[in-house]
């Protein structure tokens, strides 16, 4: 089919840790342009059931049509299919109680999103300052940017995106509003905080991070669903979550050592599983990528004595630093 190009991270190891089974129920929380979920359709069979959540409607639209090509192509073998648009959050909403045998979560900004210049989250390219994933409603970018004050500006800037400069940056953005578009706001915080000599990424980078987080509450999203996991998932269903920051990836091993602790959750990565380097040289943005799973127990606090080997040195995928 046509229209943008997705590659899903650490495919093979999300497939092989869920343990996709045929006839399963399996839902991804993060539907994206569906390169996860039609890989999981695969393997479902007609008795399976896929469940697809993503808020943000153009990627919707285009996981609609790659599933429907999928359905072409796989004819009677192709699995039940469920969409639902809206954010994962609701997910404890929309599905029963012990209901899945795996749920995937793929964190952060989808690359369709980021290449999108009319969506304004990148400064690589001219736009509107918006970064909503829902498109339909909400706070946009700009709104935040020329009505916080200085102080909540800052504020956010260093939690969201870990920047030590931020006040600096904050002060500069509030003597040069109104800011409308991504480049001028990229300019005045390259004016206030230039790159360093060691800085190895652009200097707006960390605080249109910020941005787009609390723009989209991403972090909040990713706390109501790591709470309402264990209830929607059957003993012995797995939890896959992906992440690419620090904020993130803290929040999913901190809720599954939690989980462990109380008898919900066995770990099954004891560190968490990263791209090596054959998928970093065809993927790059799968190079901050970090997966974590765990499965739901009965009781009892129980953990897998290592991480069960995934894909081998064909794939090049290696456990991380936790």
């Amino acid at each position: 089919m046509s229209g943008p190009q997705h590659v899903p991270v650490l495919l093979e190891e999300v497939l092989d840790l869920l343990q996709v089974r045929r006839g399963g129920t399996y839902a991804d929380a993060t539907l994206g342009l569906a390169g996860h979920s039609s890989a999981i359709a695969r393997r479902l069979g007609p008795e399976g059931l896929l469940i697809g959540f993503d808020r943000d409607p153009q990627a919707m639209e285009l996981a609609t049509a790659r599933l429907d090509a999928l359905r072409e192509e796989l004819g009677s073998e192709m699995p039940q299919v469920r969409l639902i648009p809206r954010a994962f959050s609701s997910a404890a909403e929309e599905l029963e109680p012990a209901s899945l045998d795996g749920l995937l979560a793929d964190f952060g900004v989808s690359s369709m999103q980021l290449d999108q210049a009319h969506r304004g989250f990148s400064f690589r390219m001219d736009a509107p300052l918006d970064m909503r994933m829902d498109t339909r409603s909400g706070e946009t970018a700009e709104q935040v940017v020329n009505q916080a004050d200085e102080e909540d500006l800052a504020n956010l800037i260093y939690e969201f995106g870990e920047e030590r400069r931020s006040r600096r940056i904050a002060r500069a953005i509030v003597r040069a509003r109104p800011i409308r578009t991504t480049a001028e706001l990229a300019r005045v915080i390259s004016a206030a905080a230039p790159a360093m000599k060691q800085d190895k990424i652009h200097p707006a980078t960390r605080t249109f991070q910020a941005l787009r987080i609390r723009v989209n509450d991403e972090l909040g999203e990713i706390r109501s669903l790591l709470e309402s996991a264990p209830s929607l998932l059957k003993f012995g269903g797995r939890l896959a979550v992906i992440s690419f920051h620090s904020l993130e990836d803290r929040l999913a091993k901190d809720a599954l050592k939690e989980g462990a602790e109380r008898g919900v959750w066995n770990v099954i990565t004891r560190k968490p599983v990263i791209a090596g380097e054959v998928e970093v040289d065809r993927n790059p943005r799968s190079r901050s990528a970090k997966l974590r799973v765990a499965e739901r127990v009965k009781s009892g606090p129980r953990f897998t004595k290592k991480v069960p080997p995934v894909g081998g040195s064909s794939r090049g995928s290696r456990p991380g630093v936790s």
